[in-house]
């Protein structure tokens, strides 16, 4: 591989402008000029695709999908999300935007050519707010409230359509002059386009030329030349003819979720979104009681010095993570930014390593003096490190009880799931307590138990960690006004304390907090932080805290899959959803995503590469990966 395929960065497009004003804008895919207008733009792709009017069409729980070949202004995207908000059904339906784009614009450039449309300020200001930073591989971002998903992939077109798992309803190929970017126009492409689309899908592109409409002809679509928009005389719309073929189009019925941690609330809350019929289960007493009820929880992940898949998984979850969380900020999200602290030498020595094999964005991280840490964090540091400004801390019991307040999740407590039984093509959750529930379909997010209820025999390769948090009273610690991160984390104080930890038990299973563990939680922090604490030596106070048990897996990723048996077939109607470890608040919200896409028969937000690294088959202890992947 070469250098730049392991970097995170990608190339952004070069722009050109002229008094403030874009002339043109040439990059991989795209060739963009201010002669290609917004009313072009509804001509040559709504209109010859009849969007306005099948928005109106699509039923309660469905979406609809767009491709489109080249994402430039994002000036496509902001006409069909106008479209569906003017035509598309009042009940919840979801429309999705799915854009390849190789060289991307940056946020300011992006933001310079959108200000040509006053029309759309309202909608581009929401773009340019949440436009990811130039990261490749694949964005997903949600616009009114889930009802728009654009998903954006920075790379390669075809890289892109291998990697992405999705059936379009209509697509817009853009790109302009095939002349102008001749390897968008490979007949490989032609043959990908086909691959992601369904029976009735439409197309719309610029141009005419014969060589494009032989091309995608000869994959099945049906196509022909139309009046072209202002001085161009023609235009290539199409249709793929009705088949018996089936898409990747939902499952119906009921999904239950066995756990109301922060995995089993976001899940639940982006199903019902959808139209999603669900039904939380929990043997606690509300949702946020177990490993996700603690008083704080940082938003961190730590970055390998390789940009491989497990780095881009853990990248895109941080960043999808920070981008939902942002809802919540007046309630239980707090983006203080977070201090990665090069608190030892061979600390410090893999920062460097890190620091000197990639070039990340300064709006993901960037590095800091001992100085420029002190004064960030606003507590004395004994090193610098890497700081990421979009971070923060939560209150995930908090957000798990406010996200499973939506109508449509029924919440079902004080019920604990004894055995799942399939019964006549769906599921029986049983309790010993309580009448039986029935569901199409069952998520299994139930952390450290998942093993125990797993209908299939076999054994299972995940970990329960005990973790003890410490609760700091104000006048306990020199509090930082951002979150420390080391061999224990400090949280700024919130209601008078700060949560430092966790302890990492392995064969610990005492569900009550120990003095020891408090006392191996304080010396772990002033190793990270010596001075922090001040001295209590004279008050006899005891600290505080608080135990979870948290889920992990032998390889340390998640688990966000169909289940599989051991020889790989996939388990009819059940899912898991746990191993998130001491990351879940990270990794939580980009993988209930990524299964409510899954459940919902929506195209999904995770390349092909990352959902192999939340498989669910590498969970059976005589699985033998032999792809490497």
């Amino acid at each position: 591989m070469t250098a730049d395929v392991l970097s995170p960065r990608i190339e952004a497009a070069t722009v050109r402008w002229h008094e403030g004003v874009p002339e043109s804008v040439r990059f991989g895919d795209v060739y963009f000029s201010r002669d290609n207008g917004l009313a072009e733009s509804r001509y040559v792709f709504l209109d010859n695709n009849g969007l306005p009017e099948r928005f109106s069409t699509v039923p309660a729980g469905g979406n609809f999908v767009i491709a489109e070949s080249g994402f430039g202004t994002g000036l496509n995207f902001l006409a069909a999300w106008q479209a569906w908000r003017d035509h598309g059904p009042e009940h919840a339906a979801s429309l999705h935007f799915i854009s390849v784009e190789r060289f991307p614009l940056t946020r300011e450039d992006l933001s310079k050519a959108l200000d040509l449309w006053p029309e759309l300020s309202a909608l581009a200001s929401q773009l340019i707010d949440h436009y990811p930073p130039l990261i490749r591989g694949v964005h997903r971002i949600l616009f009114d409230a889930g009802r728009v998903r654009l998903t954006l992939y920075f790379g390669d077109i075809l890289e892109a359509w291998q990697a992405l798992t999705f059936q379009a309803d209509a697509w817009f190929l853009d790109g302009f002059a095939p002349s102008m970017n001749p390897e968008m126009w490979l007949d490989q492409a032609m043959t990908a386009i086909r691959a992601h689309s369904k029976p009735g899908t439409t197309l719309a592109t610029f141009t005419s030329v014969g060589r494009i409409r032989r091309a995608l002809a000869s994959t099945g679509f049906e196509m022909q030349k139309t009046r072209g928009y202002g001085r161009k005389r023609d235009m290539l719309i199409g249709k793929l003819p009705a088949g018996t073929e089936v898409g990747d189009t939902a499952t119906p019925g009921s999904v239950a979720i066995v756990g109301s941690g922060i995995a089993g609330c976001l899940l639940a809350r982006n199903l019902a979104e959808r139209g999603v019929p669900v039904t939380l289960v929990d043997s606690s007493p509300e949702a946020g009681s177990g490993a996700s009820g603690n008083r704080q929880g940082a938003t961190y992940v730590k970055l390998g010095v390789e940009f491989n898949d497990q780095t881009e998984l853990a990248l895109s979850a941080l960043m999808f993570s920070q981008r939902i969380y942002r809802a919540y900020t007046e309630d239980y999200w707090h983006p203080t930014g977070l201090l990665q602290l090069a608190w030892n030498e061979q600390e410090a020595d893999r920062q460097q390593r890190f620091l000197t094999r990639n070039d990340y964005p300064g709006e993901v991280l960037y590095p800091v003096t001992q100085e420029q840490a002190t004064q960030l964090t606003g507590v004395p540091t004994q090193s610098g490190g890497l700081w990421f400004p979009r971070s923060g801390w939560l209150e995930p019991s908090e957000l798990c009880k406010s996200l499973a307040q939506h109508p449509g999740i029924k919440r079902i407590f004080d019920f604990k799931v004894t055995a799942l039984t399939p019964s006549q093509g769906q599921w029986r959750l049983s309790s010993a307590t309580a009448a039986d529930l029935i569901a199409d379909r069952v998520v299994v997010c139930a952390g450290h138990v998942t093993p125990e209820l797993l209908p299939i025999p076999g054994e299972f390769r995940f970990k329960s960690i005990r973790g003890q948090v410490s609760h700091l009273e104000e006048k306990q610690v020199r509090t930082p006004k951002a979150v420390i991160c080391g061999p224990r984390y400090l949280n700024p104080v919130h209601e008078g304390v700060a949560v430092t930890g966790a302890t990492f038990d392995l064969r610990d299973m005492n569900p009550a907090p120990t003095a020891a563990s408090n006392e191996q939680n304080l010396s772990e922090l002033e190793t990270m932080l010596p001075d922090i604490l001040i001295d209590q030596s004279n008050t006899g106070e005891p600290i505080e805290g608080r135990v979870g048990f948290r889920c992990t897996t032998h390889d340390y990723q998640p688990v966000a899959d169909q289940l599989q048996d051991k020889d790989g077939n996939p388990v009819r109607g059940m899912y898991l959803f746990t191993g998130l470890g001491s990351k879940g608040l990270t990794y939580a919200p980009l993988l209930a995503e990524y299964l409510a896409d899954w459940l919902s028969g929506q195209p999904r937000c995770l390349s092909r590469n990352l959902a192999r690294r939340v498989a669910s088959r590498r969970m059976h202890r005589t699985y033998e990966n032999d792809s490497g992947s």
